[in-house]
């Protein structure tokens, strides 16, 4: 069957196969003090546009928050994210286990609105006794959020400017970052990020690599002794060498750009079939995520020819679910999406 399932279904993108390849016989120091991952690093800093910034890397999204909040954060310190936030529905409680609460705030169409935000925190510190809860130290976001939506610059902005009067690092989660900035809908850069974040993270292990997070803090942040509590934590890769050559080579030829241009294209095309047989749309996503509507019978039926993803219960007879593209999906695997269209919504 096709599958839509996730952008990481497939292994990874042919180039970083081949340098992988071509460098696994060379004898190179561990724990990410190699001249790949320094490469990768000064390739990095420049598609940002800031020199002084720190890159590190790690393996994967939920090791990369869980890491990220928990060494930028006091002990008696919590993270303010979304209702809907990866960090708050789908990290199995890590960022919990490390010891730190994450603070909900309402969420709209996956984004924290600046208004919320400033009043959430001026009702805290309204409150006289305050200081016998959780401290809120940092606001986490992600873009694309888990909708698919995507912050405007305005938007950051003005979040930016709320973290700054009450000094909190701004932490965005850019495990799906290449679509985010090839999406056409978005007006926001990585040099935007940059001048905005405290912390940010270019995801590789959804955008084309086998695994991989790059980690950029852009302020001379980056919590003291850092690689010590990565190990403390589990976290440290001893073949560092392998997320340093498959950022390297992400970030030759723009290949990480091309490869979230290419999914959005497809997304693109998918969203057209299904609005062409009469599908809804739960949320009109302008990236690699599309999320759709489908009565019950009709999930069943799609279900035996096309691999998707369950999202949740919108009512007794409707279920909404989600579609992603990536650098894998190929116009033949649309054509099979449409002939199981054809066939299921018929039937």
């Amino acid at each position: 069957m096709v599958s839509f399932e996730s952008d990481y279904i497939a292994g990874a993108h042919p180039a970083i196969l081949k340098r992988l390849a071509e460098t696994n016989l060379e004898p190179l120091s561990g724990y990410g003090a190699d001249k790949y991952c320094e490469s990768a690093k000064n390739k990095i800093k420049a598609a940002i546009g800031l020199e002084m910034a720190d890159v590190e890397f790690l393996v994967g999204g939920t090791q990369t928050n869980a890491v990220i909040i928990s060494t930028m954060l006091a002990d008696y310190e919590g993270v303010i994210a979304a209702t809907t936030g990866h960090v708050s529905t789908h990290e199995s409680g890590a960022i919990e286990y490390t010891g730190h609460e994450v603070l909900e705030v309402p969420q709209e169409n996956g984004k924290i609105k600046a208004e919320v935000l400033s009043q959430y925190l001026s009702d805290f510190y309204a409150i006289d006794n305050y200081e016998h809860m959780t401290i809120p130290g940092m606001v986490y976001i992600s873009h694309p959020t888990e909708y698919g939506t995507l912050y405007s610059k305005e938007e950051l902005t003005a979040i930016a400017e709320i973290c700054h009067q009450y000094q909190l690092p701004l932490f965005l989660d850019g495990a799906r970052l290449g679509y985010g900035l090839m999406s056409k809908d978005t007006d926001v850069t990585l040099a935007d990020l940059a001048r905005l974040c405290d912390v940010f993270y270019i995801g590789g292990t959804k955008v084309g690599a086998l695994c991989g997070e790059a980690v950029v803090f852009t302020k001379g942040n980056k919590p003291k002794h850092f690689l010590t509590s990565v190990k403390r934590r589990g976290a440290l890769l001893a073949k560092g060498r392998l997320l340093g050559i498959q950022f390297d080579t992400l970030f030759t030829d723009d290949l990480y750009f091309e490869i979230g241009r290419h999914a959005i294209d497809m997304a693109q095309k998918m969203k057209e079939l299904f609005l062409a047989h009469g599908l809804k749309l739960f949320i009109d996503s302008p990236t690699n995520q599309q999320f759709v509507i489908l009565e019950k019978k009709q999930l069943e039926r799609l279900r035996e020819k096309v691999v998707f993803s369950f999202w949740e219960n919108l009512d007794d007879s409707h279920t909404v679910v989600r579609f992603a593209t990536s650098w894998s999906t190929t116009e033949e695997d649309l054509k099979a999406l449409e002939a199981a269209l054809n066939s299921s919504l018929t039937a």
